[in-house]
């Protein structure tokens, strides 16, 4: 697949789209600059075709989108879950086939996203540590409603511990693993599999 020219000249340019948007709202945005290709490749490492569909939360400028394009998926196959107006907008151009949604992610539940086969994986670059533990059991449960039995959910952090609070995990029934840490990433991000535990 050729190596899109949006890509090579987007890094400042989003750069500062994200400068932009998190001094607006710093909690939302998590990050003052998008994820890198070393961590987009690890997030996605996991994910090809028989995933589709896959959601994607909080897909900002599309560095993750690429990254699972790249894997296999045609963008038909992607719905792009973004609250933000400004890239929400920019994925709607990037991404002219996907399905982008401007929603709040906590919202997933009631928003009936897409019929049919239920989904295979998530991918999110939400900024789970900013939320309240309420506030992720809503996006997760959301996102758990759409995926397949053996579908996971994956998530990057900054920080070292999983992002999803143990009580979450047990109320939803959930078990995380961490897969692996994107040192070129900056700053470096740990990246982990959610899955449903089956008794």
């Amino acid at each position: 697949m050729p190596f899109p020219v949006w890509l090579a000249t987007m890094s400042l340019r989003d750069t500062l789209s994200f400068l932009g948007d998190w001094k607006t709202d710093p909690r939302r945005v998590g990050a003052i600059a998008p994820s890198g290709r070393s961590l987009a490749k690890l997030i996605t490492a996991g994910i090809d075709a028989s995933a589709a569909p896959v959601i994607e939360l909080g897909a900002g400028t599309g560095v993750f989108t690429q990254a699972l394009i790249e894997r296999g998926l045609h963008p038909d196959q992607l719905v792009l879950i973004e609250s933000g107006q400004r890239f929400a907008n920019l994925l709607r151009h990037r991404f002219a086939k996907a399905r982008v949604l401007q929603i709040d992610a906590a919202q997933l539940r009631e928003a009936a996203i897409f019929d049919g086969a239920p989904a295979g994986a998530v991918v999110s670059g939400l900024p789970l540590l900013n939320m309240s533990a309420e506030t992720v059991h809503a996006i997760l449960e959301g996102a758990f409603s759409y995926l397949r039995d053996d579908g996971a959910f994956y998530q990057f952090t900054y920080g070292w511990r999983c992002p999803i609070p143990h009580a979450v995990r047990e109320q939803l029934g959930l078990h995380a693993t961490r897969l692996a840490r994107a040192w070129l990433n900056v700053p470096p991000a740990a990246v982990w599999r959610i899955e449903r535990i089956f008794c």
